[in-house]
């Protein structure tokens, strides 16, 4: 009778582990998230898919050349991806934009940037479950200047409000910045990152996540 009871529990314990529903990661930014797809395995929201394995369910939102600022020249609020990153019912939000608001065109408006992050922040919460976690990005360097993207910008400007972004929101901040200090080679077009790099991406936040 004792041995039917424990399998009877072990089975119900068995089932419920596997009928858990994944901790769904909804990953936004640019082309860099994008990276060459976003279905791609070598971007780097699906490699961090294979380190994190079947437990979560990352969702690589990335559109190439769109900005954070609302009066940039692409924004991202007008995506379609915007909406989708809402329907995705994210658990956890990973965010990196700034890039492409480094361009003049777009950084005549740097007095909007922090409030537009802020904005943006506070509305894709509203989509998560109270104990959801937002990550907020540090970009990638820029080793030179490419498609108008801004080093002097992007490198100190920027830099700094994204740190402050993520204290003002309450999120965690994940930096990218540092692991690719010194490594021109993974950067090629001074912009964006190879394979390689992105292999190096995937891991840094996946490791944030799990913390």
């Amino acid at each position: 009778m004792r041995r039917t009871y424990l399998f009877f529990l072990l089975t119900m314990i068995s089932t419920l582990a596997f009928s858990q529903s994944p901790i769904k990661v909804a990953c936004v930014g640019n082309s860099i998230t994008q990276g060459p797809g976003r279905d791609n395995p070598d971007s780097w929201p699906l490699q961090m898919q294979a380190i994190l394995g079947d437990a979560y369910e990352v969702g690589n939102f990335g559109v190439s050349g769109r900005t954070l600022l609302r009066k940039g020249d692409y924004p991202y609020w007008n995506e379609p991806q915007f909406q989708q990153v809402k329907d995705f019912g994210a658990d956890i939000l990973v965010i990196m934009l700034g890039t492409n608001d480094s361009k003049p065109q777009n950084w005549q408006y740097a007095s909007e940037f922090r409030q537009d992050y802020l904005d943006m922040i506070a509305e894709f919460k509203k989509t998560m479950p109270a104990d959801g976690k937002v990550y907020v990005v540090m970009p990638v360097p820029v080793t030179r200047e490419n498609f108008g993207i801004t080093p002097v910008v992007m490198n100190n400007e920027q830099r700094m409000m994204i740190i402050d972004i993520a204290l003002d929101s309450g999120s965690e901040l994940i930096d990218l910045y540092t692991p690719f200090m010194g490594h021109e080679d993974l950067l090629p077009d001074g912009v964006h990152p190879n394979t390689e790099g992105l292999a190096i991406m995937a891991k840094v936040v996946a490791r944030a996540i799990r913390l």
